[in-house]
C-alpha cells in the first residue's frame, strides 16, 4: 500500500480502531466458571462525551436550585414553562433529587425500565482541566497525581492483552472504535501494535472492498533500516486490515437493524455496531465518540432560553442511545451488552458571561444496558463548594472513573483480582480497585460475584500441551510435546499479527527445531494445532 493512500484512508470520516494480534481472542473461550451464567458474548459499548460535559445542566440538582440559579442566572434549566427540566425520580431521597435536562427524555425511558443508573460527580484523584491530558489520564488509567500505570498503554489494552492473551487467534479485532480519524490511547497495549483504519459511518458492508482496492503488492525486501521499520509497518497494518476488513464486512452483511435511529453521526456510530453485534462479529470492546462539548460559549442560543449546542448535543446523546438499546432488546441481543458515556472533565458551577461554561472537574457518568440496576449512586454535587475562591470549582469526587470499569471488567466481563490490578492500580490510596468496585451497579442475575465463582480449573498456560524454548531465542526453537506424538503442525505470526508461515514437522527424539535466523528481532507468536481442531498460543521473543 502506497504511504499516501494509507494516510487519505485514515483521515476518513470515521475510525476503526482494530486492535492487534495478541487481542484477536476468542471471545467464546473464557476462564471457566462455577454457576455462572453465559458470559461468553458479553460485550462494552463507550460513548465519549468529548469536549467536557456540563454535569450541572445536565443534571440539575433540584435540592440546590436557588443556589444552581444564582450561579447560572442566564443558562439555567428553567424551573416551570415548556423547557423545564425533567423530575428523574420522585421517589429518591431528597440529596438525590435531579432533574433531567429536558433534552434526555431517551434516558428517562431508560430509567424507568431499570436500565439506567446515574454516577454523580465521576473523576479522579487530582484532577487535571486540559482537554488532552485529561483524556490521556481516562484511557492510560491513571489518577493525575502520577504516572504509575503507564503512559504509553491504555488501560483497556493492558486489560484485553492480559485476559486474552493466550486465546485463539482470530480474524476479528477484539476492540473496534468508530468516530475518530485516531486510534484512542486507550486500546495501546505493553507488547502488541496497535493498528487503526477507518471507514465511514454506514459503509463496513463495503469495507474489505475498499481496502483491498487500496493495496498493491507488497515489497519483497525490507531493508533492516527506520525506513525499513516505517515500511514493514505500513506493509503489516495492509495486510491485517484485509483480514479484519473481510470478517467486519461479513457481519455487517449478515446484521441487521431492527428500530429507526435519527439521523445523526453519533447514531450512525451506534446503529453499525448494533448491526456489528447482530451480525455474530466478536468484538468485545466498541468505543464511539460525540464531540463540541466544550461549551465556552453559545451553549444556549439566548439567556433564558435552554435551546442551544448543550441541548442538540444531549438529545442527540439520548435519543442515539435509547434507540440502541431498543434495537438490541428487539434482537433479543441485550442481556450481552452493558455502554456507559464519560467525559474528561466537567465544566465549572458558575457561568462564564458568554452564555457557557468553562473547564471544570467532576462530571456525572451514566451506565445503561439492560444488565445495569438502574438508579442513583451518590449525591448532588455541594454547590456551596463552587466560590470566588476556588474559582467556583466542584472538588469533591465521589467516585473515581476507575471503580466503574473495575466492576464490569470483573463482575460483568469475568476477570480476576489479578488482570484488575495489572489493567489499573490505585497509587493514591495504595488500594486494589477490586476492593472500591461500584456496589449495586448490576443487577443480580448478570453479576457474576454473586452466587458465582471462579472454577478451581487452572489458567491454560499452566496446562500446556507443548513447550517452546528457549524463550527468548536468538536463531532456533525447538518444539516439544508433552504427549507421545510424531509430527507438530504449526503457524507463526508476527506481532502484528500477520502470517509469516503454516508448516508440519516431524518430531526428532520427541522435538522439532526451527531456524528463525531470517527472523528479525522482536515478538512472535506460535499457533500450534492439536487434537479435533484445537490450537494453544505461546509467544516468543527473538533477541
Amino acid at each position: 500500500m502506497k504511504r499516501r493512500q494509507f494516510i487519505k484512508l485514515s483521515s476518513a470520516a470515521s475510525a476503526i480502531a482494530l486492535t492487534p494480534f495478541e487481542l484477536q481472542a476468542a471471545i467464546k473461550s473464557f476462564m471457566p466458571f462455577a454457576n455462572c451464567p453465559d458470559i461468553s458474548n458479553r460485550k462494552l459499548v463507550l460513548i465519549n462525551l468529548a469536549g467536557g460535559n456540563d454535569g450541572l445542566n445536565t443534571l440539575i440538582p433540584l435540592n440546590q436550585y436557588d443556589l444552581y440559579s444564582n450561579l447560572r442566572p442566564t443558562i439555567k434549566v428553567p424551573i416551570s414553562g415548556a423547557n423545564k427540566y425533567i423530575n428523574l425520580d420522585s421517589t429518591l431521597p431528597e440529596s438525590q433529587q435531579i432533574g433531567l435536562n429536558p433534552a434526555l427524555t431517551g434516558f428517562k425511558s431508560l430509567y424507568d425500565k431499570s436500565y439506567l443508573r446515574v454516577m454523580q460527580s465521576v473523576g479522579y484523584p487530582s484532577l487535571n482541566k486540559s482537554h488532552f491530558k485529561s483524556t490521556d489520564l481516562y484511557l492510560t488509567g491513571n489518577d493525575g497525581n502520577s504516572l504509575l500505570n503507564g503512559q504509553d498503554t491504555g488501560w483497556m489494552g493492558r486489560f484485553m492483552e492480559l485476559y486474552y492473551s493466550d486465546l485463539i487467534v482470530e480474524s476479528y479485532p477484539l476492540a473496534v472504535e468508530i468516530g475518530s480519524n485516531k486510534t484512542s490511547l486507550g486500546f495501546h497495549a505493553e507488547d502488541a501494535h496497535n493498528l487503526s483504519l477507518n471507514i465511514s459511518g454506514q459503509d463496513p458492508a463495503g469495507y474489505y472492498s475498499v481496502l483491498s482496492g487500496l493495496g498493491g503488492a507488497p515489497p519483497l525486501n525490507i531493508p533492516d533500516s527506520d525506513y525499513g521499520k516505517e515500511l514493514e509497518f505500513i506493509t503489516n497494518t495492509d495486510a491485517i486490515s484485509n483480514v479484519y476488513g473481510q470478517t467486519i464486512s461479513n457481519a455487517f452483511n449478515k446484521g441487521r437493524n431492527d428500530v429507526t435511529y435519527p439521523d445523526t453521526d453519533l447514531s450512525n456510530q451506534l446503529k453499525t455496531v448494533a448491526r456489528l453485534i447482530s451480525g455474530d462479529l466478536e468484538t468485545k470492546i466498541y468505543m464511539v465518540r460525540i464531540s463540541g462539548f466544550d461549551t465556552h460559549n453559545a451553549q444556549v442560543e439566548t439567556s433564558g432560553d435552554i435551546l442551544g449546542k448543550h441541548h442538540e448535543l444531549l438529545t442527540d446523546l439520548s435519543a442515539s442511545t435509547e434507540a440502541f438499546i431498543n434495537d438490541l432488546e428487539s434482537q433479543n441481543l441485550s442481556d450481552d451488552v452493558v455502554g456507559l458515556t464519560f467525559s474528561e472533565f466537567g465544566r465549572k458551577a458558575a457561568e462564564n458571561g458568554n452564555l457557557g461554561t468553562d473547564h471544570g472537574e467532576t462530571a456525572p457518568m451514566f451506565v445503561f444496558g439492560k444488565p445495569v440496576d438502574g438508579g442513583v449512586s451518590g449525591t448532588n454535587p455541594d454547590l456551596t463548594e463552587a466560590t470566588s475562591n476556588n474559582n467556583y470549582q466542584i472538588k469533591t469526587v465521589q467516585f473515581d472513573y476507575r471503580q466503574t470499569f473495575a466492576k464490569l471488567l470483573q463482575d460483568y466481563l469475568g476477570a480476576d483480582d489479578a488482570i484488575i490490578d495489572a489493567t489499573f492500580f490505585n497509587h493514591t490510596l495504595n488500594d486494589s480497585f477490586v476492593n472500591l468496585k461500584i456496589e449495586n451497579l448490576l443487577k443480580s442475575e448478570f453479576d457474576i460475584s454473586k452466587g458465582c465463582a471462579p472454577s478451581t480449573i487452572a489458567p491454560l498456560e499452566n496446562n500446556k500441551n507443548w513447550l517452546v524454548y528457549p524463550n527468548p531465542f536468538k536463531d532456533r526453537v525447538n518444539l516439544s510435546s508433552v504427549n507421545r506424538v510424531e509430527t507438530v503442525s504449526f503457524k507463526i505470526y508476527n506481532a502484528s499479527g500477520i502470517l509469516l508461515t503454516e508448516t508440519t514437522q516431524a518430531l526428532i527424539d520427541g522435538k522439532a527445531t526451527i531456524n528463525l535466523f531470517r527472523y528479525s528481532s522482536g515478538i512472535y507468536f506460535f499457533e500450534i494445532l492439536l487434537t479435533e481442531g484445537k490450537k494453544e498460543i505461546h509467544k516468543v521473543i527473538k533477541i
